[in-house]
């Protein structure tokens, strides 16, 4: 160990003046290096059925994790670690190390006595017994899949499996595009419906028995535009010749599968079709549920263009529709996470909702549709519900926002009654708070952490009192290393009254005396916030990794930020609409004003010289940047960018840009408003990516061409949409980028790499 350490402080000790190979190298080493010295750092608890809870936690040489007992106070290994890597080897042909197992968590259940860990290996799932050490490989769902949930994939047979009644006595199956019962005591058939076609099929896999077999419910659907992305993969794996990869991608504007209920009667064969007025022109519906006393059945509608969403309950007697609640919006609904939740068989509805300008809860009566009471309000918002208990009645939530002079982003979390009443503080300190409650609602196990905190995992019970201190994250042999915190940083947006919070990295060698081009992290939403708010390297999840790249490309000799401006999620209705048909604007103006506000209180943060990056929606802001901001950023590597929101995935661009497409995605276009490039461009794409069209890069590149502009091109055979940051050639991707900025803003040359013997690969 203090060979570790000497040897990471003698890299740190390098000067600015250090060979650029040398640079390059402890910047790509850093990950490694933090693992090996990071200690005690607490991943969130996730709950077991038997009352105890597991979590990760960093040692010596990597992860292990550790199960614990509320009650005994004792905490063991939760697996053998050695045994379950070598059954991980077994199973995936890929060798594994027991202190770095391929996983951040898992779940576990319980058979034949034995526990079962559920867990997911490289998009492969494993169902793992830890008696035995056998981890099995699941097969993978006979379901038809859908295109980003909105289009069935009909070159994929459905599931052929009947669905068998609850009293066993009946099996609903397809014939062709109709629906059939069969008896099961004589095996005697009689068709449900008549009148499907290849327009409008009965789909087998949306049948739902009422809990009585004496009806079911089911969709006839109406087929969106089946549009097939082509990709062609040029360098196939063993190589050989190139392969050609279809995928079910639809796109804005594209048609959907139009769902209409209907609900069958066994007895007599009535088919009842719901009369859609309620949940007319919908862009999805979700999979029926019927509510166990019978009295019908219920999904969720969201209307095209996501500025209605509603809750249907459908009689079982008369298959009457009716609106269980309502939410609609100017602007959009947030139907990106979480927003209702049903309590005692839908008698009770718990809603999210912005309606008064800030995320809350509200409870309705679900047999009514009337609202019963807001449950929480105020200048805050709800982020999280992390519990219903029905017993006690209570729902336990995390919200920020709450407390003047904080960071408005750090979560706290609250308990409170569905009978009203003030809710009841469960966190405190200043810090964010990542709290998981018992299943029976005893105790909870809350971790705290700011980036320049490390993390402290605490036992409670429900009451608040505090149990014990599980874990307290060690961070000397970090500064023994020269780690530096990141800083936050507060400034006035483009109104001159709004807070934007944003994150500052600096070198570790930093010396105020200099001046320091600087570079911004992007990522602009709108679906989340962004800027880390965790301890990090390592703060639990995936953003240590994140943290990790700015700082190896702050120890370049540069300033990183990273900034949260208008537009993002987890602030008011009013700050998160700046989005609306509008994401070109990526809160570049709140930005700015950010820079120019830490300049003038920093005289070694260059504003003369900025650069920016991005991944995904990240690059699309990244290239937006050098078009519409060109005068600010003057260099920019943009990775897997979807430049172009016509030519994305239809969910999340619908969501925010809405529908039908009409001109505001040809304003955030970044094909359309090529020719106004100014200042230095990378694009980096992975030629597989899967989830956005690698075309969109390509139509980029054309319309760059054809504008006669000079950029770069890193298209990597093979990668997908992570390329680069998880999976492919990590090291030269990101060598590629800090090679680039230390070209473009510090002037400098960087090495023949052709021809240095010691370049890093992997």
């Amino acid at each position: 160990m203090k060979t570790s350490i000497a040897l990471a402080a003698l890299l740190l000790a390098a000067s600015s003046h250090a060979a650029p190979v040398t640079d390059m190298q402890r910047s790509l080493a850093l990950r490694e290096q933090w693992i090996g010295l990071t200690r005690d750092v607490a991943w969130p608890a996730r709950w077991h059925d038997d009352g105890r809870f597991h979590y990760r936690k960093t040692v010596e040489g990597g992860f292990r994790f550790l199960l614990a007992d509320p009650v005994t106070g004792r905490s063991e290994d939760a697996f053998d670690h050695a045994r379950l890597a070598q059954a991980i080897t077994t199973a995936t042909g890929q060798a594994q190390q027991a202190l770095r197992l391929p996983f951040e968590d898992y779940s576990e259940e319980r058979a034949d006595g034995h526990s079962i860990a559920l867990l997911d290996v490289a998009g492969t799932s494993l169902r793992c017994d830890l008696q035995a050490y056998v981890c099995t490989p699941q097969p993978a769902s006979t379901r038809r899949p859908r295109g980003f949930g909105v289009v069935r994939d009909l070159r994929v047979p459905a599931d052929p499996t009947p669905q068998r009644s609850p009293d066993g006595q009946w099996e609903a199956f397809a014939q062709g595009y109709n629906l059939a019962l069969r008896r099961v005591a004589d095996g005697s058939v009689r068709a449900l419906t008549h009148d499907g076609d290849a327009q409008n099929f009965h789909d087998p896999e949306s049948i739902v028995w009422s809990p009585d077999s004496r009806q079911l419910a089911f969709y006839r659907v109406k087929p969106g535009t089946a549009r097939l992305v082509t990709r062609v993969e040029t360098a196939p794996p063993g190589g050989g010749q190139p392969n050609v990869q279809l995928q079910l991608y639809p796109k804005p504007g594209d048609a959907v599968d139009i769902e209409r209920p209907l609900l069958a009667d066994v007895a007599n064969g009535k088919l009842t079709v719901i009369d859609d007025a309620l949940f007319a022109n919908p862009y999805r519906l979700s999979p029926i549920r019927w509510r166990a006393d019978g009295r019908g059945f219920a999904f969720d509608y969201i209307q095209r263009g996501h500025q209605r969403v509603r809750l249907i309950e459908v009689a079982a007697g008369d298959g009457q529709a009716r609106t269980v609640v309502n939410e609609d919006s100017r602007t959009f609904v947030d139907a990106w996470r979480p927003y209702q939740y049903e309590i005692d068989d839908g008698k009770q509805v718990l809603w999210l909702s912005e309606r008064d300008g800030w995320r809350h809860l509200y409870l309705y009566d679900g047999l009514s549709g009337k609202p019963l009471r807001q449950l929480t309000r105020g200048d805050w918002v709800v982020r999280e519900v992390l519990k219903i208990d029905a017993k006690r009645r209570e729902v336990w939530f995390s919200a920020s926002g709450m407390d003047a002079r904080r960071d408005p982003y750090f979560r706290q979390a609250f308990r409170v009654s569905l009978d009203g009443g003030e809710p009841v503080r469960l966190t405190h300190a200043d810090a964010d708070h990542d709290v998981a409650p018992s299943p029976d609602g005893q105790w909870y196990v809350d971790v705290h952490s700011r980036v320049d905190l490390p993390p402290v995992m605490e036992l409670r019970r429900a009451d608040g009192s505090l149990v014990r201190t599980l874990e307290q994250g060690n961070i000397d042999a970090l500064r023994a290393a020269g780690w530096r915190a990141p800083e936050s940083f507060v400034a006035k947006g483009r109104d001159g009254r709004t807070d934007i919070w944003g994150l500052i990295v600096r070198p570790r060698d930093y010396d105020p005396a200099k001046r320091y081009p600087v570079i911004e992290n992007i990522y602009a939403g709108p679906h989340d916030s962004f800027v880390p708010k965790r301890f990090w390297p390592f703060g639990y999840h995936s953003g240590g990794d994140k943290g990790i790249g700015m700082q190896a490309l702050a120890d370049l000799g540069f300033i990183v930020v990273q900034i949260d401006g208008m537009g993002t999620s987890n602030r008011s209705k009013a700050f998160h609409d700046v989005a609306w048909k509008n994401l070109g604007d990526s809160g570049f103006p709140d930005r700015i004003a950010w820079h120019r506000a830490l300049a003038a209180r920093d005289a070694s943060y260059d504003i003369s010289r900025v650069g920016i990056y991005g991944a995904s929606a990240g690059g699309q802001s990244t290239l937006g940047a050098l078009l519409f901001q060109p005068d600010f950023y003057k260099a920019g590597v943009a990775w897997n960018g979807c430049y172009d929101n016509r030519m994305d995935k239809i969910s999340w661009n619908e969501q925010w840009m809405g529908w039908p497409v009409d001109e505001s995605y040809a304003r955030a276009s970044g094909v359309d408003n090529a020719h106004r490039l100014r200042g230095d461009l990378l694009l980096i794409v992975g030629e597989q990516d899967s989830n956005v069209d690698p075309a969109s890069t390509m139509q980029v590149v054309d319309a760059l061409v054809r504008a006669g502009k000079d950029f770069d091109l890193l298209n990597i055979p093979g990668g997908e949409h992570t390329v680069g940051r998880s999976t492919g050639p990590i090291d030269y991707a990101h060598r590629r980028q800090f090679d680039f900025f230390i070209r473009h803003l510090q002037g400098r040359q960087t090495p023949a790499w052709n021809a240095a013997p010691d370049a890093p690969s992997r």
